[in-house]
């Protein structure tokens, strides 16, 4: 097995060879890719879990340890996304080779040690055709060289007779193909202190791999083997290899020269703020004999894989020669890169990791030979500052912090969120009710966090002050570095200020014949509906209850006997009626205020006329609501109603039928009768013992023997009724209020006060020290003079006998009284608007004064009499009522 492979690190495991049995597979889409010569496998994410690699030979899996896959030409890579990839060089120990054509390799993955998944395991085989062999081929990977020659005889020499000299180390014969005799026994290495022989045994104890192939010789070197040295090519420091491999046939004995030089990083890559610059020389000196030296084909990839010119514009890659160098210049933070987290001195640091690949092609005169040169260069950058930013995202109306904390390495997990007083761990949070993901930029290969957390949750803090409510949160993130397991942390505090919300409000009142309701908007922008008893108020509705509407508030008038209200109760004179209005919000399926206002309304059901006629009406009462009026019937069940409907059922007859009772008194005859259900109809529904019945006694008492006196009394004629002189004192004021809502009134002192042309005045007229519901104060006249006195000239009439000026370009307007602390009995109140104006002969002089003056009458509600008590208006709504 290769061994464990987690993170970017690799933990080997030394295992006996044993022979495969059949396992447990899972459906994972391991693949695999022939690269020219080497192949790539691409197993996926690891998920947490442990990877072994094996190679199969014989229905046998092998151990790789790093030096056998160092000497074997196997290198695994993983990155921070948990993507493990394993290279495999075609010339591998273990590759069923066919005439240097075909090479097959197996391989065996096993994936275990996740206490979440259960074991899987893999098979893997490939077979990869690659016939176009250079002469010299050479793979520079991030822990082995090698350098792979076609293996050919040149003259031989006898095999005491040779010196182990630079000057017999190269030869310009003609080549012939190598005879199968000849058998590999010495490698010289050429370092720098000079050669050094070593049998082919020692050298693979020092973890070299040399192998013969049907045509080739392959020799495989660590990249820190002590026989290596390190070379100054054109200004980049490379490692160098240099060997010649002695090969004996009897007494004769012939050698294969083989070289490769390898780039490091350090003095070959430069690096500015945004891009990675790469230097390889032109000309790799190490590697040329003599001659003239033609650079034939050069080609860039990434991870082993080739790209065309098309992706590599796609992915901001260029690679430009010159004189002396291959320049590859590559974006920081790019496609085919990925960043890995550090912490100093508690601060956060990223480096960038990208592993790009140069392949050459190059041939020289001297030789005529092709040398096939394919580098993979593993980059790593500096450490580059990353402070990490919160972005607040909250929206104060939503009452929810959100936040975004980044940007990171995909190497940093969140692993708890520390609050004033607990700390959380990720699953808290959630089980808590808080939104936390995880993002991916959709630029970079950096990601990033979010947060979501209620303000009604106990770790926001809030204060309110004159109206704003400020919800502040402090909170720690704890975060780590799965790789090294290194925790860190970043502190936030996040604050919101939300005006606090007024909700609509409903109220009202009632007169003697109607409802009046006033609800008012609250906060600007609060959506909520309206219901009157069972209905929703529609236009259509709103305009029959005369549904008035400004910026602040709407009001709305319904009569007592309108189906939305509810009949409580009957009383002798006078019922009971309820009007339910609700308001509810619609977006949250709430409700915002339920309000009811309950009155008595004056009323007789029941008349008497002298004929002995009797009339007597029947109300559907809220107690009873499967009552179906239409059924009720007098004591005589053939008595139904004249009229009815679903509310009410109206019935005329004489006293002395449909089952009316007499009963004689001193001086009167009492008739009387009862509206109900009939009893078989009671039965029939079930009604008996499960609703209340409906029981309405009627009668009438007529007078036996009544003598009425009546008096005169003359006056003189006049043309207004006449009252009763009587003895009282009244007092009326009238006031300038500041708008419309009649909350606020201008002081005494503050007269006279400057006004602009048509901006409205609000005039309020009150009747004080009166505790007499049964009065109403009543504009009579009212009208504006440029003098103190009243009956000054000119004047201009603002209220006609009740009614505004019908020549008035801008006509009075009349606003309703409602109940509140200061009003307690609306009757006593009248409110109207006057638009400011100028008297016309006064149009070139507008600081004249003008005084307003009003005559009200004072009028008995139970007898109006007519006149301006009456409202004799031809339009009502432009007659002054008295409103409660």
């Amino acid at each position: 097995m290769m061994g464990h492979l987690f993170g970017l690190g690799w933990i080997f495991l030394l295992i006996a060879a044993a022979n495969i049995e059949a396992q447990k597979k899972s459906s994972r889409n391991v693949s695999t890719k022939c690269l020219g010569n080497i192949m790539r496998v691409d197993v996926g994410p690891l998920g947490g879990s442990l990877l072994d690699v094996a190679v199969i030979i014989n229905n046998t899996a092998t151990v790789l340890t790093p030096s056998i896959a160092t000497q074997c030409g196997f290198s695994m890579k993983s990155d921070p996304f948990g993507n493990a990839l394993i290279y495999v060089s075609l010339q591998n120990c273990f590759a069923q080779n066919v005439e240097d054509k075909m090479f097959t390799t197996a391989l065996q993955l096993r994936l275990h040690g996740n206490q979440f998944a259960e074991d899987e395991l893999y098979q893997v085989e490939e077979t990869c055709r690659y016939d176009t062999w250079a002469s010299r081929e050479v793979i520079c990977d991030y822990n082995y060289i090698e350098v792979s020659v076609k293996r050919a005889a040149p003259d031989e020499f006898p095999l005491h007779g040779h010196p182990f000299s630079s000057s017999n180390s190269r030869r310009a014969a003609e080549k012939m193909p190598m005879d199968v005799g000849f058998r590999a026994t010495t490698v010289v290495f050429f370092a720098q202190e000079g050669e050094k022989p070593m049998s082919l045994a020692d050298a693979q104890k020092r973890g070299y791999g040399i192998g013969n192939t049907p045509t080739r010789l392959v020799l495989r070197s660590p990249v820190m083997a002590p026989e290596t040295f390190l070379q100054n090519v054109a200004g980049v420091p490379m490692r160098v290899l240099k060997t010649s491999t002695i090969f004996e046939k009897k007494w004769l004995a012939t050698q294969v020269d083989a070289a490769a030089a390898c780039p490091l990083q350090e003095g070959s890559v430069f690096f500015t703020q945004n891009t990675i610059t790469w230097y390889l020389p032109r000309k790799i000196d190490p590697m040329i004999s003599s001659g003239q030296f033609h650079l034939l084909e050069v080609h860039f990839g990434i991870n082993g894989q080739r790209l065309d010119a098309a992706e590599m514009q796609a992915r901001e890659y260029s690679v430009a020669l010159n004189d002396f160098y291959i320049v590859t210049e590559l974006p920081i933070g790019g496609v085919g890169g990925y960043y890995k987290s550090h912490i100093q001195d508690d601060l956060y640091y990223v480096s960038y990791m990208i592993e790009p690949m140069l392949e050459l092609l190059w041939t020289e005169d001297a030789t005529y030979e092709q040398t096939r040169y394919k580098v993979f260069f593993h980059i790593t950058t500096h450490l580059l500052p990353q402070p990490l930013e919160l972005i607040d995202h909250t929206v104060p109306e939503d009452k929810m912090f959100k936040m975004m904390l980044g940007h990171f390495a995909v190497d940093v997990v969140l692993i708890n969120i520390t609050f004033p007083a607990e700390v959380l761990s990720t699953s808290d949070c959630s089980v808590r009710g808080f939104n936390i993901l995880e993002h991916m930029s959709p630029n970079s290969s950096m990601k990033f966090f979010t947060l979501q957390v209620p303000f009604t949750d106990p770790a926001v803090l809030q204060q309110t002050s004159e109206g704003v409510t400020v919800y502040s949160l402090h909170l720690t993130f704890g975060l780590m570095l799965l790789d090294d397991h290194v925790t860190f942390s970043h502190k936030a505090y996040l604050e919101a200020a939300v005006k606090d919300i007024v909700p609509p409000s409903v109220s009202g009142g009632c007169d003697n014949n109607n409802f009046y309701v006033l609800v008012k908007y609250g906060t600007q922008g609060y959506n909520f509906q309206t219901m009157v008893g069972k209905r929703f108020m529609t236009p259509s509705l709103a305009q029959h209850y005369e549904y008035m509407e400004n910026g602040t508030h709407f009001s709305f008038v319904v009569p007592f006997s309108a189906p939305d209200v509810a009949i409580e109760a009957i009383e002798s004179s006078s019922i009971r009626g309820r009007l339910d209005v609700v308001l509810s919000n619609p977006e949250m399926n709430s409700q915002i205020q339920d309000f009811s206002v309950a009155c008595h309304f004056p009323s007789t059901l029941t008349e008497c006329f002298p004929n002995g006629t009797m009339t007597a009406l029947a109300l559907k009462m809220e107690s009873v609501p499967s009552l179906n009026p239409r059924k009720l019937t007098l004591e005589d069940p053939s008595c139904g109603p004249v009229h009815s409907d679903d509310r009410y059922a109206f019935f005329v007859f004489t006293v002395n039928s449909c089952g009316t009772t007499r009963k004689f008194m001193s001086n009167a005859m009492l008739y009387e009768n009862e509206i109900s259900l009939p009893d078989a109809l009671l039965m029939e529904k079930g009604l008996k013992s499960e609703e209340p019945e409906y029981h309405l006694k009627v009668s009438c008492v007529y007078d036996i023997n009544t003598s009425h006196a009546v008096a005169f009394n003359t006056r003189p004629r006049r043309s207004e009724p006449y009252a009763e002189n009587s003895k009282g004192q009244l007092q009326v004021v009238m006031r300038l209020a500041l708008d419309d809502s009649y909350s606020e009134f201008q002081n005494f002192e503050d007269y006279p006060i400057a006004k602009y042309l048509q901006q409205p005045l609000y005039f309020e007229v009150e009747l004080l020290k009166s505790t007499n519901p049964l009065v109403s104060l009543e504009l009579e006249n009212c009208w504006a003079t440029q003098d103190e006195d009243r009956t000054s000239q000119p004047r201009w009439n603002l209220i006609i006998n009740g009614c505004p000026n019908p020549v008035d370009p801008y006509q009075v307007a009349y606003h309703p009284v409602w109940p509140d602390v200061r009003v307690g009995y609306p009757s006593h109140f009248k409110r109207f608007e006057v638009q400011m104006f100028a008297f016309a002969e006064d149009k070139d002089d507008l600081s004249t004064k003008l005084f307003v003056h009003c005559d009200v009458v004072i009028c008995d509600t139970k007898n109006p009499l007519g006149g301006v008590c009456g409202g004799q208006c031809s339009n009502p709504k432009n007659r002054i009522k008295g409103q409660t």
